[in-house]
């Protein structure tokens, strides 16, 4: 069984999507090459795909757009937008729909190739450790976190959490009300603390505490620009 992983890239400019394509192939990766969100979808949902490289300007739907909906089919697969504006609010609507990471055009391929690898490791486990596995379950509240499965189940109903969620909500619940630095989480998680990965940890909190509002002894507290705490009363 080949052991290669697959990136789908979604790129209207030809030359561009070609050497991607060339340049990634190079690197031991099978490459599937879309010109289009509609075109997309169809290969997403035809051929196991590990990895998205969206360009976020598409014609037809935009590349924001694709994104969400290649998420609500897969929810964890990684997505890197990529474009060619730099605003700060492209930006943080890239991230805020739980994009892995936001590059810039022109950009150098060797350092494209290097993070997807890093993102690549988080997601197939690299970031598990002895410590984090040891723990199968976590009462919070009338919560139960079930970790091995990424589920958060409140009596019969079952929310299954993002492989994000689930890192930022175990780490939250190994150190139960006591206080997280926003730091730990970013450098553990996200290998870099910085503005725009701290707003991407600012959408998992808030998608957090939105889950486990059924729950009015259940809170996440936030000490500004310090961390968090996971209050269970």
């Amino acid at each position: 069984m080949s052991t290669q992983k697959t990136i789908l890239i979604i790129e209207d400019d030809l030359n561009m999507g070609f050497l991607l394509k060339e340049y990634l192939t190079a690197n031991d990766f099978n490459v599937e090459l879309c010109t289009d969100g509609d075109k997309a979808l169809s290969a997403f949902q035809s051929t196991r795909i590990d990895f998205c490289l969206i360009d976020v300007m598409l014609p037809g739907i935009d590349g924001f757009t694709l994104a969400e909906r290649i998420r609500d089919k897969d929810p964890d697969v990684p997505v890197v937008f990529l474009t060619a504006r730099s605003m700060k609010q492209d930006k943080l609507k890239g991230f805020n729909l739980g994009g892995d990471d936001y590059i810039t055009k022109p950009f150098d391929e060797e350092e494209l190739l290097c993070r997807i690898h890093a993102i690549m490791n988080r997601y197939n486990g690299k970031r598990e450790t002895v410590e984090e596995t040891s723990m199968a379950t976590c009462h919070i509240g009338n919560y139960l976190f079930d970790v091995q499965n990424q589920a958060l189940i409140l009596r019969d109903q079952t929310q299954r959490l993002t492989y994000r969620e689930c890192d930022v909500l175990k780490m939250l619940c190994q150190n139960k009300n006591n206080l997280v630095k926003r730091s730990d989480l970013l450098q553990k998680y996200w290998d870099k603390d910085d503005y725009f990965n701290g707003r991407s940890l600012d959408v998992f909190i808030t998608r957090l505490r939105k889950r486990l509002s059924d729950d009015n002894s259940v809170k996440i507290e936030n000490v500004p620009k310090v961390g968090y705490i996971l209050q269970d009363q």
